[in-house]
């Protein structure tokens, strides 16, 4: 593997900012200071004025292969999202079959790496009746278990109680959640059905999909991981009302009970379905502007621990059906980060905390072994960014599969430049280098 030296970045890594140099060699970081020389390596970056983040791990992405294939492909949303600065993440199970057992999630893995440019882990997904076969799954090596509790893509629901605490109390692995009670919104749909038939207007998508059916389903996945000890991570906090749901008292490494804001939920809100109708339909909804800045303080206050994208490509075919045939999900991979500096340039958020909750706390969270920092010994997944190079998304830029974005038309102010995955230099201002793909992430576990 060729050695990378770059050099004059302003380092962004554990709270901190600094300028300094970095050699990458064998994928992993070999030395971090200052005047390194360039002929310590085979390519050299010259980073001056530029700023250097860990790579971001995403926890939370749709990738829809197999099965689903004419939306989005393995392959082309993890170039997506290194194109993006995202070097790490975690798909989910509701694919075509469904990742339910040991034999269908290792096929994933396999694709993954024969496609993937990005690093890669795949959730297990349960069922009412496959407690069996996740007790099989070793979780050193597979990032964790994914309870659809309302529906989603898929229909994967676990919705029989004795299943539920089964799983919560047989399984010692990180369980990430889907938190919706489907029982209040098909009670909420049916009401709007009466008025409106099939064509119902988009902007009553939360109230469908309501901040009573998210609490309802948080609060009792909160209580049975109390109840068993379980290791709870809640997925796309959507509404303000949960927030009290989390502790920010305690470190995140002691933390038992997690949680996650996705950035649709951070920039959109319900005013915003005017103008983009079904293109910013998600499930859970995205809901009010006192939900989205709720969730925004929590982010800020750690009472929320990690930002991530959900990333759901549907066809614009798909998207453009009435209400209740329109499905839920958007891309975003390519474009978290620089939404999240156009934050950093309002003064909403440092780019300190824009690492901590996009590439620190997702490693610590995981327990991923060596990545999520700037560390000598740690895997060289490192995004360069250019904070003052504004671009505008159109469909010619747009890299997902499906061609569109909820953000086209908007000018982003920052651009990622550089994106390194395991010690490869995978993006580099436009071109993507092929030649070595990412690896499977492995986690530090006693279970």
């Amino acid at each position: 593997m060729k050695s990378i030296l770059i050099t004059g970045a302003n380092i962004v890594n554990e709270g901190r900012i600094s300028p300094g140099d970095v050699l990458v060699i064998n994928g992993r970081i070999s030395k971090i200071g200052s005047d390194l020389s360039s002929e310590q390596a085979d390519t050299h970056i010259e980073a001056k004025g530029k700023y250097l983040l860990p790579g971001l791990i995403d926890d939370q992405v749709h990738f829809r292969e197999p099965g689903l294939t004419h939306k989005a492909e393995i392959y082309t949303e993890a170039k997506a999202g290194v194109a993006g600065g995202t070097t790490s993440y975690m798909e989910m199970p509701n694919t075509i079959p469904q990742a339910t057992t040991v034999e269908l999630l290792e096929d994933k893995y396999d694709r993954a790496a024969e496609v993937s440019l990005a690093n890669y882990s795949f959730f297990m997904g349960a069922t009412n009746d496959n407690l069996d076969e996740i007790l099989k799954i070793d979780f050193k090596n597979v990032c964790g278990l994914k309870i659809f509790q309302g529906s989603s893509t898929g229909n994967m629901v676990v919705d029989n109680i004795e299943s539920l605490e089964g799983i919560f109390k047989e399984c010692k692995a990180l369980i990430a959640i889907h938190s919706e009670n489907d029982f209040i919104i098909k009670a909420n749909l049916d009401k709007f059905l009466e008025i409106y038939g099939e064509d119902i207007p988009v902007k009553f998508h939360p109230k469908i999909r309501s901040e009573e059916a998210c609490y309802d389903a948080s609060s009792r996945a909160v209580a049975m991981a109390k109840k068993y000890g379980t290791r709870l991570h809640i997925l796309h906090i959507s509404t303000a009302k949960e927030l009290e749901l989390f502790d920010n008292t305690i470190p995140l490494q002691e933390k038992k009970i997690t949680s996650e804001a996705c950035i649709h939920h951070l920039w959109f809100a319900e005013e915003d379905y005017e103008e983009k109708g079904t293109l910013i339909k998600w499930n859970p909804a995205v809901k009010t502007s006192k939900d989205r800045d709720a969730i925004f303080q929590a982010v800020l206050d750690d009472r929320i621990d990690v930002i991530a994208t959900d990333h759901a490509p549907h066809t614009l075919e798909e998207k453009s059906n009435p209400y209740t045939k329109a499905p839920s999900g958007g891309p975003l991979n390519q474009h978290s980060l620089v939404a999240m500096l156009d934050f950093y340039h309002q003064g909403k958020i440092s780019l300190e905390m824009i690492v901590q909750k996009m590439s620190h706390n997702p490693a610590i969270l995981f327990e991923i072994e060596k990545r999520g920092f700037i560390k000598e010994g740690y895997f060289a997944d490192l995004v360069l960014v250019d904070l003052d190079s504004p671009w505008t998304v159109s469909k010619e830029n747009i890299l997902s599969k499906c061609g569109w974005s909820p953000f086209e038309g908007h000018t982003f102010k920052s651009k990622v430049t550089h994106t390194i995955v395991s010690g490869h230099l995978a993006y580099e201002e436009g071109t993507f280098h092929e030649e070595k793909n990412g690896e499977r992430l492995r986690f530090l576990r006693n279970y």
